[in-house]
């Protein structure tokens, strides 16, 4: 099985969040804020079922004599993941970027500004975005416990870890 590249997971964040800036970036530092941003959400997937671990794969196209003809670099997970651990991944991420919203200057500013500091504006908008980031970490540990509680079988049928875990 091939490992599940990085961008699997940047997909699957992106389509829950809306944020205009990831269009004002060039592509490269696109990816260099997602990678971050997931390597820093990885250490929060507590007990995943296959190894966490990933490199920069590079891969050439090689045509019937031999030749190259296409080479293409990404990060990967080494091991292949599922659906579910992309989810808690994505997820993990979401709380991670509204972490960056919250220590953002602007939000610094405006709360230690003084005069300038409104109180239904400013900090109504930074309690709103903490009250998120607590309800996303509240929902990756709910996935995880949904992970953790149930397992895949071959012929894709969920069944209970009760048994392992007694």
């Amino acid at each position: 099985m091939k490992p599940t590249r990085f961008s699997v997971v940047y997909n699957s964040f992106l389509s829950k969040i809306t944020d205009d800036m990831y269009l004002e970036l060039t592509e490269e530092d696109t990816m260099h804020i997602l990678r971050q941003l997931l390597t820093s959400a990885i250490p929060k997937f507590e007990f995943p079922r296959t190894s966490l671990e990933f490199a920069f794969i590079t891969e050439t196209d090689k045509d019937d004599e031999g030749n190259v003809v296409k080479t293409s670099q990404y990060w990967a997970f080494t091991r292949p993941l599922t659906l579910e651990e992309v989810n808690i991944l994505s997820t993990y991420m979401i709380v991670e970027w509204l972490g960056q919203q919250l220590a953002s200057i602007e939000n610094t500013r405006m709360k230690y500004s003084g005069a300038d500091f409104k109180f239904t504006s400013q900090a109504n908008h930074m309690q709103k975005l903490l009250q998120m980031k607590k309800d996303y970490e509240r929902e990756g540990f709910h996935l995880q416990r949904l992970y953790k509680r149930r397992i895949l079988d071959l012929n894709g049928v969920y069944h209970s870890t009760l048994s392992k875990i007694m």
